[in-house]
């Protein structure tokens, strides 16, 4: 009986941690900081990864396989007591059908990250309520990193996962902490989440979709057909700029994928790039350099 128990543990163990949606790596760098009392910082990073990996943030059920891969890394500027300023690097990944590679789907920096923290005080996370800004901000950028995979699946497959993360930032906003309001800058959590979900906008899921799925996931089976649909996802973000030329989104989806963009064009077979890079130019000329290398 005892060893049917057991087994039981263990299966619903494994069942447990295959439900797991993240393969998430987070790093906490304290380097700015003086002094050499740094296990507060090892602390928190211990607690963050139990946080984001061991918790089941939806009803869904992912294979080992599945679960996305992703890196929070949180570096430290200030501390004042329990009070720690500084900003989180969010990045995040799928893999291509029929291929090894990790396409990168999510590359964003935070600067409005500021939190109280006491060493070994469990973080918690409450849909319906604020718990603290630091849980907030994970959470939300989990969800964040949800609903940008699994746009990449499906026509704005990550909706659900969106409005999670709508919620948050509606349940922040009264916290006092930068980040959560329309006035706190054109990269704060609202604006990001506000865009994603506007329907002003809606042509940069149809382009997250476009690009991934009937993109890069066919570049096994037709290279130059899975171009036409990387060149036709730039030509709806060149949309987006026509109206909106200043919008964060073009930015967040640059920041993931111009090196990418660069590598796909500049292989075989041969493919008209005047016009990708027409509209590359315009919607991101910081890249220009890059954008030159196309051929």
């Amino acid at each position: 009986m005892r060893k049917i128990v057991q087994l039981l543990s263990i299966l619903f163990f494994t069942v447990q941690l295959n439900a797991q949606e993240l393969n998430c790596t987070i790093a906490v760098n304290a380097d700015k900081i003086p002094g050499s009392n740094k296990q507060i910082f090892k602390t928190l990073e211990n607690s963050l990864n139990e946080f984001v990996n061991q918790k089941r943030w939806t009803n869904l059920n992912y294979l080992p396989q599945e679960r996305i891969s992703c890196n929070l890394t949180i570096t430290i500027l200030e501390q004042s007591g329990d009070d720690f300023k500084g900003h989180i690097q969010i990045q995040s990944s799928r893999p291509i059908y029929s291929s090894t590679y990790l396409t990168p789907v999510f590359n964003f920096k935070d600067d409005n990250f500021s939190f109280k923290y006491v060493e070994y005080e469990p973080l918690q996370f409450n849909e319906n309520q604020f718990e603290s800004n630091l849980s907030a901000i994970v959470s939300f950028y989990v969800y964040a990193i949800l609903g940008m995979d699994a746009d990449t699946f499906a026509l704005n497959g990550g909706t659900n996962f969106f409005t999670k993360a709508q919620n948050i930032v509606v349940q922040s906003q009264q916290s006092g902490y930068a980040g959560w309001n329309q006035s706190d800058g054109s990269k704060s959590r609202f604006i990001l989440i506000d865009h994603i979900l506007a329907p002003t906008y809606s042509l940069f899921r149809s382009a997250l979709y476009t690009y991934h799925l009937k993109g890069l996931d066919v570049m096994h089976q037709d290279k130059k057909r899975a171009k036409q649909k990387i060149a036709e996802s730039i030509g709806m973000l060149k949309t987006i700029y026509d109206s909106r030329p200043n919008a964060t989104l073009l930015r967040v989806f640059m920041d993931a994928k111009a090196d990418e963009i660069v590598s796909v064009f500049s292989d075989g077979p041969n493919y008209d790039t005047f016009k990708l890079k027409e509209d590359l130019l315009k919607i991101s000329p910081l890249n220009a350099a890059k954008w030159n290398d196309i051929k």
